[in-house]
């Protein structure tokens, strides 16, 4: 950045903030870390660079904090990261339709190709209401708190985070035309036709919201090439290809890509720890000859079902497995005011006693199936599988296949799905699965399990130094050059 804008805050606009207020069991104020990776991954720029975050209330006393100080930042610090956060709160019933009714399900279901389509999803004058009452109202209200934080300042940068915030951008920058806006996407843009579910003017207001940044980043080079063909089809907007960019009536927009990584050394240390010792001798205590793991969401693009039937398939078609192996899947609970995913879990469960039932012995529990949050355990899990699954039917990126493999200590083989993000940067040293095919997904449960130990140990091999290759500073240092660039050119320019 110019010595100019390093003197003043740079703007991190997301849903969910850094930290969390909630009341303690002594009625005292208890602050902990905002849920998701997106902290995880904005902490290392936070530490080194004065940032001002801008974020909605999600608790009770969330809202409380924000009445109490209004546009003032609460200083916070969270793992030795200190942070300023200004806490939005916007009408309940506004965010409930805003939150359950369009950010989720309906732009996840578009961008993960979710619906089925000759069902779902009907819009109707509930998701119109749901559209202007709920997603545009906290939009504006984000929108507000930003460009409050920005006034006086000559050429603030903003950076906006995600699907929650398609509409507020176009808000700035109507404000503040000079501004420099940046918008990451952390999940799958979808193909042009995924989106006609919504009615055009919706998808307008999306688009023309987005392209009101300057930039527009994604994991991935395809899900940039999405983004550009809808643009030029559903939109009209003249795109290049080649130099990954819109023009369109405000003007032009980048869309580049910049991959996520992990924070390697900090997840060694989290490893290293005695609670993850004991979670470690309790699981070899109990473990068989092959563990087969999967770490999720409960989530219905992580393709669960799918997974668990693809072992149904194995089991059955290679008996000499039974009672050899034991699939461990550590699945967060997710949503679950949403009635699909409460329903999907209930599937998940559903299908877990049959398959134990068709193929478990008095004492051998062919799915071992937890539900619950430990990020321990995961850990400790992390470093004993033989075989991870990572089937998802679209990811952004997904993390786990690249926090895993890390800090195994067996040679783990990744089963990877080829539409997740990750798989562009480190599917050459997986075993590559089409997310829809059973016996694909079976077959490579057999490859990996049998796989010679060379073989094992080379791809084991090239997954750490392919993921080692970037660290999260990566990711934030691409992504300030290019808003360097920005900066440096005249506005409109």
């Amino acid at each position: 950045m110019t010595e100019e804008n390093q003197d003043e805050p740079l703007i991190i606009v997301s849903n969910r903030g850094p930290a969390k207020f909630e009341t303690g069991p002594d009625g005292e104020m208890v602050i902990s870390r905002g849920g998701g990776g997106l902290v995880t991954a904005l902490s290392g720029l936070v530490a080194h660079r004065d940032a001002l975050w801008i974020a909605s209330t999600m608790t009770p006393e969330d809202a409380e904090v924000a009445t109490e100080n209004g546009t003032e930042p609460v200083e916070v610090e969270l793992g030795g990261v200190e942070y300023r956060v200004v806490l939005v709160e916007s009408d309940p019933r506004a965010f409930d339709l805003f939150y359950n009714l369009i950010a989720n399900p309906i732009l996840w279901f578009i961008q993960h190709y979710l619906w089925d389509l000759s069902n779902a999803p009907d819009i109707r004058l509930e998701e119109i209401e749901a559209w202007n009452d709920g997603y545009e109202v906290v939009n504006r209200d984000i929108a507000d708190a930003v460009i409050a934080q920005i006034e006086g300042r000559e050429r603030p940068v903003v950076m906006l985070h995600d699907y929650h915030l398609y509409t507020a951008p176009a808000l700035i920058r109507a404000a503040r035309p000079e501004a420099v806006l940046h918008h990451f996407v952390h999940i799958p843009w979808s193909q042009p036709d995924s989106w006609r579910v919504l009615p055009g003017w919706i998808r307008e207001r999306i688009y023309d919201g987005l392209l009101a940044n300057d930039i527009i980043g994604f994991h991935t080079r395809a899900y940039c090439i999405n983004f550009l063909s809808c643009c030029e089809h559903l939109m009209g907007y003249e795109v290049d290809y080649e130099d990954l960019t819109v023009s369109h009536p405000g003007g032009k927009t980048a869309v580049r890509s910049y991959p996520l990584s992990i924070d390697a050394a900090g997840l060694e240390r989290a490893a290293d720890s005695p609670e993850v010792a004991e979670a470690e001798a309790e699981l070899l205590a109990r473990r068989r000859e092959n563990l087969i793991l999967r770490v999720d969401r409960a989530d219905l693009s992580k393709n669960v079902l799918r997974g668990f039937t693809a072992f149904d398939t194995f089991l059955s078609q290679h008996p000499e497995f039974r009672e050899k192996v034991t699939f461990v899947a550590h699945l967060q609970p997710s949503r679950e005011d949403v009635p699909e995913y409460a329903e999907y879990l209930e599937r998940i469960e559903a299908l877990v006693a049959v398959v134990n039932h068709r193929h478990g012995t008095t004492d051998w529990m062919p799915i071992d199936l937890k539900v619950y949050e430990n990020f321990h355990d995961a850990l400790a899990r992390y470093r004993h599988f033989d075989l991870l699954m990572v089937n998802s039917i679209f990811d952004g990126m997904n993390l786990v296949a690249k926090e895993a493999p890390v800090i195994n200590t067996r040679d783990g083989v990744l089963m990877l799905s080829e539409n997740t993000g990750a798989h562009e940067e480190i599917g050459d040293f997986a075993l590559t699965v089409n997310p829809f095919d059973i016996q694909d997904q079976a077959d490579a449960i057999h490859t990996a399990l049998t796989m010679a130990p060379e073989e094992r140990a080379r791809r084991a091999r090239g997954l750490k130094e392919a993921i080692l290759s970037r660290t999260p500073g990566d990711w934030i240092d691409e992504q300030m050059a290019d808003i360097e660039e920005v900066v440096l050119r005249e506005p409109g320019a």
